[in-house]
């Protein structure tokens, strides 16, 4: 990637498509940065994709932080390699000095857009004679180096399109590869650093498949042999416009920072896509990496629709409450959100208790697509006390105190099951004891002295998530205020 700002899911999923293709050849996974453009580098960046890339868990096998046998793997830090690839270049003739002034490359540009027509440069200065071009260095004139495009470009099978070609030199200028500043541009910098690297896959963008011919022309012309190209079709929003940077929705700080887990970002952008024999929620890395085939890419646009995004979330949140170490995990993560969110509000210290905690996580399994959504306000009752009269009971139904009473006992008898399905049961027998409430008007009274709201989880699962304890202490303070 380039390090001109954060890591988007676009770069997400370039990413993991290397990744899931290098695991399952049983390859290597490198992060290259690409920083030649150097006004345009962000400071931090490149560390920021890495400490992405670690948290979705795809950490690079080689990369400017873990180093390699291939290092360095930042390209300013490679610039002797794009001069001596320059240097060959000029030397067998593939390659000559351009002087053209900016203000020259300009006008040009103006003169074809006036015309309608797409910019070109019109390779002027690749007729200079060798003494022309003597006499402008001596002169001390500003070069660049630039390409000779020639016709005549081979066929190329691509992994994702098929046989291409392209004829660059018939819609192209010469290309610039290496800058005054000694900085190569992409095209240059790309092949030396996968020649070096001893890259044999590369999967890139689509925007990349018209500018390959010209790439392969350069290995030719260095006698070098090119790795095999795979191009990914853009990713797109569901209406199939563009994803938009500005607002920051695809960036992945933003879905850490809003607690979404990994494993949903990786199964939605590849669900969205293609490679697999079937669009299929819930599958981990591990699944990916077995299922994934680049034969199966296709070549139409994926379109993303991150409102899909909780959905994925809500299953992989489920196999982690399942999973007992994730869970272990997940339970610390819940008892500082727990401690942030309600300070010192709390029931008791008994609410950051493990046990307490992992109970919460296991019965709203399913039900929650964020771990942060158990400390909104509908779930406030976990963590708080509701402040709940006798009165408010008694508009509910007259009864209220024969029913708390009768609750009272249940969660008092010494083998009191507390299960949801038990409970249940118990709580059908007792409304049957009432004179003339009805089982919704007990269900709402005992959700409002819990709780003191009026929706939320079934009241049996109340009751087992607080325990007898905490649900008869709820009871008492209700009828006796």
């Amino acid at each position: 990637p380039t390090i001109t700002g954060f890591l988007h899911l676009g770069g997400l999923r370039t990413a993991l498509y290397n990744y899931i293709f290098a695991k399952k050849h049983q390859g290597t996974f490198i992060l290259r940065v690409e920083d030649t453009d150097q006004s345009r580098v962000v400071p931090g960046a490149a560390e920021g994709i890495e400490d992405m890339l670690d948290w979705a868990g795809i950490p690079p096998d080689e990369s400017p932080a873990r180093g390699g046998p291939a290092g360095p793997y930042v390209q300013s830090r490679r610039l002797e390699l794009y001069g001596r690839a320059g240097a060959a270049l000029l030397a067998s003739g593939a390659a000559y000095r351009c002087f053209c002034s900016p203000q020259r490359l300009q006008l040009l540009r103006r003169d074809a857009l006036r015309r309608q027509h797409t910019p070109r440069y019109d390779n002027r200065c690749r007729h200079l004679t060798p003494a022309e071009v003597a006499q402008k260095l001596s002169q001390g004139l500003d070069c660049v180096i630039r390409f000779r495009l020639e016709k005549g470009v081979e066929p190329f099978q691509d992994l994702v399109y098929g046989w291409n070609r392209h004829e660059v030199a018939e819609v192209e200028g010469d290309p610039v590869i290496l800058k005054g500043d000694g900085f190569p541009t992409y095209h240059l910098a790309s092949v030396v650093d996968d020649h070096h690297m001893g890259i044999t896959h590369v999967l890139r963008g689509t925007e990349w498949l018209a500018s390959t011919s010209k790439h392969l022309l350069l290995y030719k012309a260095l006698g070098w042999e090119p790795p095999q190209f795979g191009h990914l079709p853009l990713l797109l929003n569901k209406d199939g416009g563009k994803l938009s940077k500005r607002q920051g929705d695809i960036f992945l700080e933003r879905f850490a920072r809003d607690g979404f887990l990994p494993e949903a970002l990786l199964d939605m952008v590849t669900n969205c896509g293609s490679g697999f024999a079937e669009k299929q929620m819930g599958r981990t890395l591990e699944e990916l990496i077995s299922q994934f085939d680049v034969g199966r890419i296709t070549t139409h646009s994926a379109l993303l629709d991150l409102e899909a995004l909780p959905e994925f979330n809500r299953i992989h949140l489920t196999r982690h409450i399942e999973n007992q170490g994730l869970r272990q995990k997940l339970v610390r993560e819940l008892q500082g959100l727990v401690e942030l969110v309600y300070g010192d509000q709390q029931v008791h210290p008994d609410v950051l208790e493990k046990e307490y905690v992992e109970r919460v996580l296991l019965l709203r399994k399913g039900h929650i697509s964020l771990l942060k959504n158990l400390v909104s306000s509908d779930y406030s009752y976990l963590w708080v006390r509701p402040l709940v009269s006798r009165q408010q009971l008694q508009t509910i139904s007259a009864e209220a105190d024969e029913i708390g009473k009768l609750v009272l006992g249940l969660m008092r008898r010494p083998a009191a099951a507390l299960t949801v399905e038990e409970l249940n049961k118990d709580l059908r027998s007792l409304q049957k004891q009432t004179r003339e409430t009805k089982y919704s008007s007990m269900m709402q009274l005992l959700r409002l002295a819990l709780s003191g709201r009026q929706h939320g989880p079934s009241v049996a699962e109340m009751m087992v998530t607080l325990g007898a304890e905490e649900v008869c202490g709820r009871m008492h303070r209700a009828l006796c205020s």
